[in-house]
């Protein structure tokens, strides 16, 4: 009896081990996969303040919690099975949907320049699509609305280029490894972006209430700058939705033998590396940045009179002969 409970003993320890050895795998796997997906957190996180602008300070953490449960959803709840399932049974469709949604960041973007340039021509164009709710709650559903909807994408390629990295021979760690990336990125995101909204608060509070004159005069120059800062982001995150829109289709297009726009990119990032050697990397990754959202823009400029004159006025039409909700029900 004794040595048969010694052995199920050693087998429950052996079964640790083994455990412990996948844990530590998945770990190692999921800072190496979300290392490679950098680029796209910083985008992401960029992206995301502008969507907070015009509402109280009071309303910018619950907002800032209600696009991050989205990010949540949108990763492991969709993304992370379509992304198993797509690579494992139809690879060839994960490229066509991301240029997809990479034509949707470029014209998302390309409307907001638009709307900056000619502000008048814009609220035109915009009058064609959905119209803008004057309730504040349901404008803020709106925009958090929005605000999922592009996260959505940018997670995909978050998912797709964290599925590359990862070297798994089975799903089942690769969608841990996956559920890992997605859940880490997304707190790193999100607490990002609630620590830039509130830093203005934060320095408002040290303004008045530091116990120090230093600290006192940090938090004056907090609350100048922040503002600024906010601006200055804003247009960051339109220039990355352009410009990772951009790349999508750059590379998307390489798939389908279209190789011509990919090595205009390159050819320009490494003139750019080595045009600035001390700065080389940062220098090609800009070059590379600056090329995509030429090409992203340009491609943004031409969907706003598909999407107002084609697609808008389609899906309206559909729309009609919807079934229609009864106004008196909930």
């Amino acid at each position: 009896m004794s040595v048969g409970l010694l052995a199920l003993l050693d087998d429950v320890a052996g079964l640790v081990k083994i455990a412990a050895t996948s844990l530590d795998d998945i770990a190692g796997q999921a800072t190496k996969a979300g290392l490679k997906t950098a680029g796209a957190l910083i985008d992401d996180a960029a992206v995301t303040p502008r969507y907070l602008h015009g509402f109280a300070a009071a309303r910018e953490l619950p907002i800032v919690g209600a696009i991050a449960w989205g990010s949540i959803k949108n990763k492991l709840v969709i993304l992370l099975p379509a992304a198993l399932l797509l690579s494992t049974f139809l690879p060839g469709a994960i490229t066509p949907l991301l240029m997809i949604g990479g034509a949707y960041l470029c014209y998302e973007g390309a409307e907001k320049v638009f709307h900056a340039l000619a502000p008048a021509d814009a609220e035109k164009h915009e009058a064609t699509l959905e119209p803008v709710s004057i309730s504040a709650s349901k404008l803020e559903d709106q925009k958090i609305a929005g605000a999922i909807q592009t996260d959505f994408i940018l997670s995909a390629e978050i998912m797709t280029i964290a599925l590359s990295a990862i070297d798994a021979p089975d799903i089942v760690t690769r969608a841990a490894i996956l559920a890992v990336v997605g859940v880490g990125i997304t707190l790193v995101v999100y607490g990002s972006v609630a620590l830039i909204v509130k830093a203005d608060d934060f320095g408002l509070w040290l303004a008045s209430d530091g116990r120090t004159s230093g600290g006192r005069a940090f938090g004056r120059t907090l609350v100048t700058f922040m503002p600024l800062f906010m601006q200055i982001l804003t247009v960051v995150g339109t220039a990355a939705m352009i410009w990772v829109g951009g790349g999508i289709l750059s590379h998307g297009l390489v798939s389908f033998g279209i190789t011509g726009p990919e090595h205009v990119v390159e050819a320009a990032s490494e003139w750019a590396a080595h045009a600035v050697p001390a700065i080389g990397d940062f220098a090609g990754w800009s070059m590379m940045a600056l090329v995509d959202g030429i090409g992203g823009l340009i491609f943004g400029a031409l969907l706003i009179p598909v999407v107002g004159y084609g697609i808008a006025p389609a899906w309206k039409a559909i729309k009609r002969l919807l079934p229609k909700k009864d106004k008196g029900s909930s």
